[in-house]
């Protein structure tokens, strides 16, 4: 059974909502115009490969990208196995080669190797509070993204329809999620310099 790794495009016909692009909606000039995390969801069993640490059980992990302006989503590559990906790998699979010259965005500490070049993270500034609010008040948003995906049943749970279908899933619920913050359940904003 093979898993391959996907990411949305503009091309892609069913996701016309979660457009890369719309990363630069509102965009004042700052090198950072996405926050990046990783996101696990339970499923049955599989392999040792399909392991997460983050619940201990097996799953699937997604990477999400959110536009700091906006908070819309603009980004999804996954499902990756995370007892063989962890963040900074996938991040190094996909995203990273997306991004144009100078553009870098705001992760936590998991993505460090990748920084200063791509990334932001905390253990790239130097004790500088008022930049570290900013950046906690991101990252923050961004779980809220997660908490969201996992209001659906279907995430929340152990998923225990077919696995090759996981995908398509996480999919839909991303783009429902999408149309929520653009038409009436929109995520708090951010100050962001």
């Amino acid at each position: 059974m093979s898993y391959s790794m996907y990411h949305c495009t503009d091309n892609d016909f069913s996701l016309k909502q979660i457009l890369f692009e719309n990363r630069k909606v509102g965009d004042v000039g700052a090198d950072c115009l996405l926050s990046v995390d990783g996101t696990d969801f339970r499923t049955r069993w599989i392999n040792v490969n399909f392991w997460s640490y983050k619940f201990k059980k097996c799953g699937f992990r997604y990477e999400v990208a959110l536009c700091i302006k906006t908070g819309w989503i603009c980004w999804l590559n996954g499902p990756y196995a995370p007892g063989i990906w962890n963040d900074q790998m996938i991040f190094g699979d996909a995203l990273a080669y997306e991004l144009e010259e100078g553009e870098r965005v705001e992760a936590d500490d998991g993505y460090e190797p990748h920084a200063p070049q791509y990334v932001k993270c905390p253990k790239c500034i130097a004790n500088d509070p008022e930049r570290e609010s900013m950046q906690q008040k991101v990252r923050s948003r961004h779980e809220t993204v997660n908490k969201r995906f996992k209001q659906w049943k279907i995430l929340r749970e152990e998923y225990r329809h077919n696995i090759e279908d996981h995908g398509s899933v996480f999919r839909a619920v991303a783009v429902l999620t999408q149309l929520a913050i653009e038409k009436g359940e929109p995520l708090y904003e951010v100050d962001y310099e």
